[in-house]
């Protein structure tokens, strides 16, 4: 063991971690950050394609709301460090942020390289010793306590321990799930781990020919009997093997998991901005009665963008270059249905390589909401990705990083 003792070790240098570190320094704790990567925050550098969406503006109440329903479990973490206290605790460290769309908060530089900057020179700042090149391998116990940590080069002594290890996405920037394997070696369980917040693929074919546009206000919902309740509205685009945008990101974390136990989800897609079949019908008629000679591609242009509506006239059976008036009535009973809802097929995803978050974690009713404490360990810490809990995309899950990380941080002893 080494030498020296310390009040608190941290390890993972994400958000979470950096500011559990930072607060117990501030509040005279002797604390040491050990990173298994050669560069503290890699992860929290890529994050928001590297502008950083920091939180929302969202009242705590409807920021617990979007988590589902374990949200609750936030509601101590939110209480100490809300969207409020990040922005201010982000101005004492030099960094400005403002909210341009009135939503999402960033850095006013939208940079991430900004926020690491501030929170490497406050670590500094507070003495806290940051360790690069440490994988921690092992955590240490005497009897139901935590005594330290072992990593491949050394031990260190500290009667509170804080993993911050993140969940398995993005591995080349150093995912691993070695914390919820520490958590697991101590009696944690672990819930099933699905990766999410990423693009998905598609058993149809014809996407790959609509990939100039992005679709505005789309709705998604799963085509199963036991999971019709499972929907998203929001932005999408289509890319060469399948779907993205914001609504796909939030979306997969619903459906990764089914994929897994079906093999295959069938989606349905309102791309008409929630228009039904009724509207739909009036508005192609009222833009025929406009347009007389206009062919039915033509008025399905005036809906959606021009190679979507090809597409979906060939998946309908209609002849474009003929009028709506002179289509088959089958093909165009199949359009107005197409048009209302259009059916996809997700038949898998890129895996955790490509996942921002990932789903399932550290079971959380063995820690405890007040201190971020474990329950089964004293002195043991879990806070972040870690745990099982996980929000949709726009700064949800870095608050989620940093006010669990503060409190945990705020409760070392």
């Amino acid at each position: 063991m080494n030498e020296e003792k310390y009040d608190l070790i941290v390890i993972g240098s994400g958000a979470a971690g950096i500011i559990a570190a930072i607060t117990a320094a501030r509040n005279g704790k002797k604390v040491i950050l050990l990173e298994k990567l050669s560069n503290i925050s890699a992860k929290l550098k890529a994050t928001g394609g590297g502008r950083c969406n920091l939180t929302n503006t969202l009242s705590n109440e409807e920021f617990m709301s979007r988590f589902g329903r374990d949200g609750r479990f936030m509601q101590d973490a939110l209480s100490a460090f809300d969207n409020k206290e990040l922005v201010k605790f982000m101005d004492e460290i030099g960094v400005t942020t403002h909210a341009p769309d009135g939503f999402r908060i960033f850095p006013t530089s939208h940079s991430s390289a900004t926020i690491i900057s501030a929170l490497d020179k406050e670590m500094q700042k507070l003495h806290i010793e940051v360790k690069c090149n440490q994988k921690v391998e092992r955590l240490l116990l005497v009897g139901s306590h935590i005594e330290g940590v072992k990593t491949a080069k050394s031990s260190y002594s500290a009667p509170n321990v804080v993993v911050a290890t993140g969940g398995l996405g993005y591995p080349l920037l150093g995912a691993e799930g070695d914390g919820y394997l520490m958590a697991e070696e101590l009696g944690h369980k672990v819930t099933e781990l699905s990766p999410a917040m990423m693009p998905l693929k598609t058993e149809e074919k014809w996407v790959a020919s609509c990939r100039a546009d992005t679709i505005a206000k789309v709705e998604l919902r799963v085509d199963i009997k036991k999971y019709k309740k499972l929907r998203a509205k929001g932005d999408l685009i289509f890319t060469k093997s399948g779907i993205r945008g914001p609504v796909v990101l939030d979306f997969a974390r619903e459906v990764t998991p089914l994929l897994k136990k079906y093999g295959a989800v069938p989606l349905l897609l309102n791309l008409t901005k929630g228009m039904n079949e009724e509207q739909i019908t009036k508005h192609l008629k009222k833009s025929a009665l406009k347009n007389p000679n206009a062919t039915t591609l033509d008025l399905v242009k005036t809906l959606l963008p021009d190679a979507l509506s090809l597409e979906l006239c060939k998946l309908a059976g209609i002849d474009t270059e003929s009028t709506l008036s002179k289509q088959a009535g089958k093909a165009r009973a199949k359009l107005i249905s197409l048009l209302a809802w259009t059916p996809l097929t997700i038949n898998g995803h890129d895996g955790f390589r490509l996942a921002m978050i990932t789903r399932g974690g550290i079971s959380l009713k063995e820690i405890d909401p007040k201190t971020m404490q474990s329950k089964l360990v004293k002195g043991l810490f879990f806070c972040g990705e870690i745990m099982n809990l996980d929000g949709p995309c726009g700064g949800y899950n870095l608050q989620w990083s940093f006010a669990s990380g503060y409190l945990a941080g705020k409760s070392i002893f």
